[in-house]
């Protein structure tokens, strides 16, 4: 993958950055991404958060608290809003403009697997969503429009119990950064703060993927239960009249305890649930399948003159020979494992190269789903 050092991160290295700063302190770059298109347009906004299938939040505070409205917002609350003390968030903006994923691939030397979303945050003057901590790594990058951010070395946090958000209670800034159009600030878990407008305008969100110990165990039972559990039933054709009918009797235990008994996983399961896992589209995504399809014959011919790239919301990740697309495993043939692992990292490939692999009639199938398209060459 092409370095993001530079301006993205101050002078810094890849390695520099993720050595000395990454999950350690924050990081502020003045110009990172000046003059890039980071106006997605208000109105673009408002229509996102009019959709049923998109992941939106208004956020609005006022002398009597706040107030928070979820997606799919009415045309009517959008256009009557004031000039202050308002907040638009809009998730997963990398599905829905170029814009937002094309700024999304500048971080992937974090790896896929460790990135999660592009959210934009438009806030009239005033606007925020209060003091805060993520429990996930973020990198904010202000658009036009320029917003005060206070900041608060991690520690345990108390939260307000009667707000609808989870605002940090009496929290106190120990830094303040005012962020101008195109400057970068990296904030690592766990750090408490605080963004307000200081006039009207857009800050981006790319935020680093941290699956929680509890959603990586449920995720990993669903694997288990479904390649690894033992079958059978419990059976007790010897049972005997039971002397206190709410005892749960020894026998009962040593049967459920040798049923159970032969449940055991290798590191290739905890690879497979967890490939599976990571590339598993979120709930709310849904795949378009292209409205006039290709034939077979004409998309073989298609590939010596187009490129194929991955749709924004496929998730394609690898682990050794494995490959994981969209909640699914499989092993390509090895000679197509260098073409598919250049189309994982880089997300488009040549389609000459990828015809050569070998897996012309694979990427067909993911393109009659809708995971792939065709773009011509430039």
């Amino acid at each position: 993958m092409p370095d993001a050092s530079g301006e993205l991160l101050g002078g810094l290295s890849e390695g520099e950055f993720l050595r000395r700063f990454w999950q350690k302190r924050p990081l502020l770059v003045r110009g990172a991404l000046r003059g890039r298109g980071l106006d997605p347009g208000l109105r673009t906004l408002f229509r996102l958060a009019r959709r049923d299938d998109v992941d939106a939040r208004l956020i609005e505070r006022s002398s009597r608290g706040w107030r928070v409205a979820q997606a799919p917002l009415e045309r009517a609350v959008l256009e009557a809003l004031g000039d202050e003390r308002w907040t638009l968030l809009v998730h997963d903006l990398e599905l829905h403009l170029p814009v937002a994923e094309r700024l999304l691939r500048r971080f992937g030397f974090l790896s896929w697997a460790r990135i999660d979303d592009v959210m934009v945050s438009y806030a009239a003057t005033g606007g925020g969503v209060g003091p805060h901590f993520d429990s996930y790594d973020v990198f904010l990058v202000q658009g036009p429009g320029r917003r005060r951010w206070q900041l608060a070395r991690p520690r345990r946090w108390r939260i307000e119990n009667d707000a609808p958000l989870k605002l940090i209670e009496g929290f106190r800034a120990e830094i303040e950064y005012v962020l101008e159009p195109g400057d970068l600030l990296y904030l690592p878990t766990g750090w408490g703060h605080d963004g307000v407008a200081l006039e009207p305008g857009f800050t981006w969100s790319i935020g680093a993927r941290a699956p929680h110990a509890a959603e990586l165990a449920s995720s990993f039972l669903d694997y288990l239960q479904e390649h690894r559990l033992p079958a059978g039933e419990y059976r007790d054709p010897g049972r005997t009249p039971a002397k206190s009918p709410a005892h749960i009797d020894t026998d009962m235990l040593r049967k459920a305890e040798a049923m159970l008994a032969p449940l055991r996983w290798r590191r290739a399961d905890v690879a497979e649930a967890l490939g599976e896992y990571l590339s598993s589209p979120k709930a709310h995504v849904f795949f378009t399948p292209p409205r006039k399809a290709l034939a077979r014959s004409a998309f073989g011919r298609s590939l010596a003159s187009n490129r194929v790239r991955l749709d924004p919301r496929t998730r394609l990740l690898r682990r050794a020979r494995r490959f994981f697309v969209n909640g699914d495993g499989f092993t390509p043939p090895p000679a197509a494992h260098a073409a598919l692992a250049a189309l994982a990292d880089r997300r488009v490939l040549d389609g000459r190269t990828v015809a050569s692999g070998g897996q012309a009639d694979l990427i067909f199938e993911w393109y009659r789903r809708g995971w792939v398209g065709l773009e011509r060459k430039e």
